[in-house]
């Protein structure tokens, strides 16, 4: 097996005190795997099925993350799946002259291979081979945000009809920005930026003050790029979204790939889910049903049911005339960077680079894709996107990373805005104490965002 590009700078790793990894490691993902082993213990509950040895398996996991600073990480064991022998070549290729332990092992690395280990006491456990032991969290957030995806799904009908008839260029791309706006920041937006006014009502509520509120915590923001992307006309209309989480933040992708198709802007969607449960709430394919059966169920949202049943019915349209389609890989479940989408690239990186050359705009969504595309490395915040991307700009891909930040790796940021961040962050009174750079919180918080663009020409 060929070794994957590598990237000049050092990765994050889990025992440096001054990043989110070391808090994350030894203090969520302990709680994670409590919350899937309470779901077991449920499930076995409700309905009668026989755990077949899986409780003490993740239990036995939980206790080696417990002992974050003597276990040394082992080779994952052979469970039938095509990704072992990559995760334990990725695991020989990043220990160095000290074995890699949860406590000491790059951040993303360690967090990817404890996924994919949990998923093995899933997969060599009789009858739970297929059980996505997030499901239940998802449905119940989903559930949560019954407010939100009502008062969306009224603009979205207020809208969709208007999309169909004759509608300005420049209407589009006032739209294009809002779903984008929605798409980026989820239950955190604020939805009544789409009002039910018409479309060139909503167009005149666009002054530059308005404008100014929506982003000024997007550190970086190529929307402008993005848009001539999509609306180039040259180009085949397909464009392509890297999942992120399920529940509302899938909610909003599938309502802005409706705004697309509907528009015309986009003739297919390809939406990139993960194929194994992932960090806690990313989308499966499966989770595309689940959306439709929630929002068709009058049981389970109980209000507006015009509106949803007519959301729920576009969705199911658009998806059996083949305009929107999932499209599983095993490459975005490896613990490579996305430096491995190109010509040779490993764990299926090929593949998807290949299937990637249809599209005239791919997104990003949410913090890990993000972190992939810049190797999780310590780039000083003012590294230009283009360098802490790699080979990713000139792979003749264009792409867009929509990403609220929720972990360390921040760049592009102009000089000086780095050091007013972090003032800003003590002054508020929520500096991280214990750290040696106590204004270093902000870039977890999920407060700010950035929206880089590349066409993939560099």
């Amino acid at each position: 097996m060929s070794a994957p590009v590598a990237c000049p700078v050092a990765p994050y790793c889990n025992d440096d005190t001054d990043s989110f990894a070391y808090t994350s490691a030894r203090a969520r993902w302990p709680t994670i795997l409590d919350g899937v082993i309470a779901d077991v213990k449920q499930t076995v509950s409700e309905k009668g099925v026989a755990e077949d040895g899986l409780i003490a398996k993740l239990e036995k996991v939980k206790q080696e993350l417990l002992g974050l600073v003597e276990l040394v990480i082992r080779p994952l064991e052979d469970d039938g799946g095509e990704d072992i022998a990559l995760y334990n070549a990725e695991l020989k290729r990043q220990t160095g002259a000290v074995p890699m332990t949860y406590a000491n092992g790059p951040w993303l690395y360690t967090e990817c291979y404890l996924y994919r280990k949990i998923y093995s006491c899933f997969k060599t456990s009789k009858g739970w081979e297929e059980y996505d032991f997030f499901a239940r969290q998802k449905l119940d957030a989903f559930k949560s945000s019954e407010s939100a995806v009502v008062e969306l799904a009224i603009r979205y009908k207020a809208l969709s009809a208007q999309l169909h008839g004759d509608v300005s260029k420049a209407s589009l791309e006032v739209l294009f920005r809002e779903f984008i706006d929605i798409s980026l920041w989820g239950n955190a937006t604020d939805l009544s930026l789409l009002t039910t006014l018409s479309l060139d009502q909503l167009q005149s509520l666009q002054g530059a003050a308005a404008r100014q509120k929506s982003e000024k915590n997007i550190l970086v923001n190529d929307v402008g790029k993005a848009w001539a992307a999509v609306s180039d006309t040259t180009k085949y209309g397909r464009v392509d979204i890297v999942l992120d989480n399920a529940g509302f933040e899938f909610y909003t992708d599938m309502i802005f790939a409706l705004f697309l198709l509907d528009s015309g802007l986009a003739e297919t969607i390809v939406f990139h889910p993960k194929s194994i449960p992932w960090f806690v709430s990313d989308v499966m394919p499966v989770d595309l049903g689940v959306l439709v059966s929630s929002l068709s169920d009058p049981a389970f949202f109980t209000k507006n049911r015009e509106e949803l049943d007519y959301l729920s019915s576009q969705i199911m349209k658009y998806s059996s005339d083949g305009k929107i389609i999932m499209r599983q890989s095993p490459f975005w479940t490896t613990s490579l960077a996305f430096w491995e989408l190109r010509e040779g690239g490993l764990g299926g990186g090929h593949e998807v680079w290949d299937d990637l050359r249809a599209s005239k705009l791919v997104i990003f969504k949410g913090d890990l894709n993000h972190r992939k595309l810049v190797y999780d490395a310590k780039w000083p915040r003012t590294t230009p996107w283009a360098t802490a991307i790699g080979p990713l700009a000139s792979a003749k891909r264009t792409l867009f990373s929509l990403r609220t930040c929720k972990a360390d790796v921040v760049v592009g940021l102009a000089e000086g805005k780095e050091e007013e961040l972090e003032k800003f962050w003590i002054e508020s009174g929520k500096s991280e104490k214990d750290t040696g750079r106590p204004g270093i919180g902000w870039a977890w918080s999920g407060k700010w965002a950035v929206m880089p663009f590349t066409d993939g020409k560099e």
